[in-house]
Order: structure tokens, then sequence, then C-alpha cells
């Protein structure tokens, strides 16, 4: 009886690992956000964050798949590339993106000054060449970057960062299977779970065509 009692009060005294945090899916971020944080970052001459905050809007990685992205994988021969293929670390499938020109000139400015070589990885930091930034350390730097623009870290993650883009070209397109195919996944319903997709966003989509 006394054991039991004592279960208990230690389930009763238990803190919940998410207690006083926000859970669930992070939005992405406004186009008005990626201004302030890519201008913030030009101002201060950051340029391996500013490389690394375009390639993860446009690359719409996950942030795994990001930190491990080696200077082939953008560069292959010296100069960012205007398409890219990664395989997914998560579906070990493979999944193409583009990358913009700002974020091509950004790319350069960058391998120029940390005087990148083939088969390094692209962003690194501290630890070396030989060692990749960790998720853990990307999303310091995330909240870093948020910090600086007056938003608050606890309201977004990297994933924001992969849902951005991928968010917009459905807003303006309506064609899951474009993002779908954009995102990697091998399932369409999960592409509608991962945007939030509700009745109404559909509906909305339906009104805009005449038949």
């Amino acid at each position: 009886m006394t054991e039991a009692l004592s279960t208990i009060e230690n389930t009763s005294n238990h803190v919940p690992w998410n207690k006083g945090k926000i859970v669930g899916a992070k939005p992405p971020l406004r186009p008005k956000h990626v201004w302030s944080i890519r201008t913030m970052l030009q101002v201060e001459g950051r340029l391996r964050d500013l490389a690394l905050f375009n390639v993860a809007i446009d690359s719409k990685l996950r942030g795994c798949d990001v930190v491990a992205l080696k200077v082939d994988d953008i560069a292959p021969s010296g100069y960012a590339a205007d398409r890219a293929s990664v395989r997914q670390k998560k579906t070990d499938r493979p999944v193409k993106f583009e990358l913009t020109e700002s974020t091509r000139q950004a790319v350069d400015d960058y391998l120029k000054a940390a005087v990148k070589k083939p088969g390094e990885y692209l962003f690194t930091g501290r630890r070396g060449p030989n060692c990749s930034l960790t998720t853990r350390q990307y999303a310091r730097l995330l909240s870093d970057w948020l910090a600086s623009v007056g938003l608050d870290p606890h309201l977004f993650g990297t994933h924001s960062l992969r849902r951005t883009k991928a968010t917009l070209i459905y807003r303006r397109t309506g064609n899951l299977r474009a993002v779908q195919l954009l995102l990697g996944h091998t399932k369409i319903e999960s592409t509608v779970r991962y945007l939030g997709i509700e009745v109404d966003d559909a509906l909305a989509i339906a009104e805009q065509v005449d038949v």
C-alpha cells in the first residue's frame, strides 16, 4: 500500500516535458520575415549564415539534410548551380530543388571567403572543415536570427524554413502535387497534413476554377 501511494505521489508530481513549451507544427515564416532576416545578415556581413538561411529556404530540406550538404551538392563546378539534388536522410529518396539568383550569389560569396574545397561540408562551425554544423547548432543559429529581427524564437523552428517556400508555392498555385515533389513526400496525404490544409483552403481554390 505504501509503495502504491508513493507511486501515485511521484506520478502527480511529475512535470511533463512540454510544460510551458509551444508544441505542434511550427508555422512558416512570412515573406517580410524572410527579408528582415536576410537584410540583417547582409548588413552584418555574416556570409555563412546568409548562405545557410537562403539555402534552407530554397531547398525546403529538413534540418538534418541542410547541415549534411557538401560543397559538391550545391557547387559541383566551384560555383552554385541553378538546381541541385540530394538524397534525403529520412526517406533515402532523392529530391531536387532550385537555387534562386540571390541564394547562388550568397553561396558563391561564402565559398570564396571560406575557401571551401570539393568534398568538404558546406556549412561548418568551430569544429573545423571535416565536421558539419549539428542540427542543434543550426537551431541555435535560427533562434539568434529570429531574435535579432524582433521575432519570438519559441514560435518557430528549423522546420519553419522548410515549410516557408512550400507554403507560398501552394498558396499561389494550389498545386499539391508540385509541393509534394519539392518536399520529397512519398504520399500526397503527408503533404496535406504538412501544409495544414483545411476544407476552407480547398474550397477557396475550387472557387477560383470556373468550368
